[in-house]
């Protein structure tokens, strides 16, 4: 049967001061006033059952998710104790879902992303579906590239296989590049951005765990002897600190065999820093605003104000400006990869952790 399960532990820290730890990225509202995880669970409820939508998440996340998604069953809601990277949320789920279903099939799909064409996102799904039935692949869907972005793993396309969607056999999984590399892969044409989203058999990737993840696979296997008994949480508990987490690109992907890749022909953005925000704001001359906001003389900005307060720039250019309330942030546009590390300087400092 099919699942969908969808990954709503993370962060979201390259959007911060927007995305904070209590109110990160996927729950945002930035499209349609509704959230990003409320956008993601509804674009697949045509193709998935609500009953067969299952989400990984932490403690903290708990009730937002809850009261987000009143329609999801408590019972489809995964926690973890810790977060561990996407290999160990994937790996838990997938031997959970095993337990339920020994035929599973995983639809891996991030709480954050934005998508237009829904139904060719829909058709693009199931063709991957059906690849990860017949040649029991790892399926990942590919972006035509349109800049050189360190901030994305890339896939380069090999041979040509089935399908109406252009699928190709994965020649090499490279996680986010340096600039260099990412201007050649751009150059080559050969190479997909990774969307993050992965289709395949959960029996299929429990394999690929003990081949070449063994450490994980071992605690996967101590969590699906425990599942559905009293030491179920325990046990899940003393597994996770034994695991050192990773990312299933890192873990499994560069090293997989089984991979292929479905290049997509809907418009997708992982909206993963402020410039990929720009597209919902409002053209102010040569920038890019939202809310209270006057610029004069000022040009390639992206200034996010709030209904509170007036933010007035005056000669300004090439600046992110973001107005938290609480927090506001002035930072140079070729900054906003490096927001991560910002974040962990500043909880360096016990009098700022409160802001983070």
């Amino acid at each position: 049967m099919l699942y969908a399960l969808i990954l709503a532990g993370g962060k979201g820290t390259r959007l911060y001061p927007l995305s904070r730890s209590d109110t990160p990225k996927q729950f945002l509202k930035v499209v349609n006033n509704k959230s990003f995880l409320v956008n993601t669970v509804e674009r697949i409820m045509p193709i998935v059952e609500a009953n067969n939508i299952y989400i990984v998440t932490n403690r903290d996340y708990l009730e937002k998710i809850r009261e987000e998604l009143p329609y999801i069953s408590q019972e489809n809601i995964f926690v973890e104790p810790a977060n561990k990277e996407t290999a160990t949320c994937i790996g838990l789920s997938a031997v959970k879902l095993l337990k339920r279903d020994k035929d599973a099939v995983m639809m891996v799909l991030p709480s954050d992303h934005y998508i237009e064409d829904e139904k060719e996102f829909q058709e693009t799904l199931m063709q991957a579906v059906e690849v990860a039935e017949r040649r029991r692949g790892i399926v990942t869907i590919g972006v035509t590239p349109t800049a050189p972005e360190t901030g994305y793993g890339y896939i380069e396309m090999g041979e040509r296989t089935q399908g109406n969607i252009a699928t190709y056999k994965v020649a090499r999984f490279t996680e986010k590049p340096n600039i260099e590399v990412a201007k050649d892969f751009l150059l080559k044409g050969t190479y997909l951005w990774n969307s993050g989203m992965f289709i395949f058999r959960a029996d299929v990737i429990i394999r690929e765990f003990e081949k070449y993840l063994p450490k994980i696979y071992r605690s996967l296997m101590e969590i699906y002897q425990a599942l559905d008994t009293p030491q179920e949480s325990s046990i899940i508990e003393d597994q996770y600190k034994l695991i050192d987490g990773i990312s299933i690109d890192f873990g499994i992907m560069q090293k997989t065999r089984k991979a292929f890749v479905i290049k997509c022909d809907f418009i997708w953005d992982d909206i993963g820093s402020f410039s990929a925000l720009n597209r919902f704001l409002k053209k102010y001359g040569g920038n890019f605003v939202w809310d209270n906001v006057f610029l004069d003389q000022s040009e390639n900005c992206s200034v996010f104000g709030n209904k509170e307060n007036l933010i007035i720039g005056f000669g300004i250019k090439d600046l992110v400006i973001v107005n938290a309330k609480d927090v506001i942030l002035i930072m140079d546009k070729c900054k906003d990869q490096e927001i991560k590390h910002l974040i962990n300087e500043l909880s360096e400092y016990s009098d700022f952790k409160k802001y983070i």
